[in-house]
């Protein structure tokens, strides 16, 4: 698959403003990617693609996430807005050939995953500080993955975490044991 089957495969299957949102991902993705001299069409593939699975009814991700294999946690079922990722991926690896590295960052979008790889980081952050996003804290976090991806996934990941707290949410172990192996690594 390439970028142009990926946009269009993305603009078939999302709604407009989830469309509007991945363009929002691409563009922050791109400029991350050239800070990082991260490969720009893995980056761009991945940036795309990432919520390919996000408007399918929640039900149905259960059922699909049950049928491959992927419910690895309770709360994958009691929180099911995070199989998303996981979903995409599997589906895009199967079915389209899509590499394993950019199913990885696809994947691991939402929850993240102890040891992520630098396309790993780049894909989570962009998903939550593109430019549509309009929270008091955004330019800050913009600003800190600007200067450091890995510093500035650690402070997406705390911002986060203060966030779901907050708000009283659900918080997935994945995202605490990812967290806590980020600050180890950092």
């Amino acid at each position: 698959m390439n970028v142009k089957e990926a946009r269009e495969l993305a603009q078939k299957s999302m709604s407009k403003n989830r469309f509007q949102h991945t363009l929002g991902v691409v563009e922050m993705a791109r400029k991350l990617a050239g800070l990082n001299a991260i490969e720009l069409e893995k980056t761009l593939l991945a940036a795309y693609l990432h919520d390919l699975a996000k408007e399918v009814p929640l039900e149905r991700q259960v059922e699909l996430a049950r049928e491959w294999g992927l419910l690895k946690y309770p709360e994958d079922e009691t929180a099911p807005y995070v199989l998303h990722g996981p979903l995409a991926a599997y589906w895009l690896e199967k079915e389209k050939g899509l590499s394993p590295e950019i199913g990885a960052a696809i994947a691991h979008h939402t929850l993240g995953v102890p040891g992520m790889s630098r396309l790993e980081m780049l894909i989570y952050s962009a998903d939550l500080v593109e430019p549509n996003r309009d929270f008091p804290e955004v330019d800050k976090l913009r600003e800190a993955l600007y200067d450091d991806l890995e510093k500035g996934t650690l402070a997406c990941m705390e911002h986060t975490l203060n966030y779901l707290k907050q708000t009283k949410q659900i918080i997935h172990p994945l995202t605490l044991i990812t967290y806590e192996d980020l600050k180890r690594r950092i």
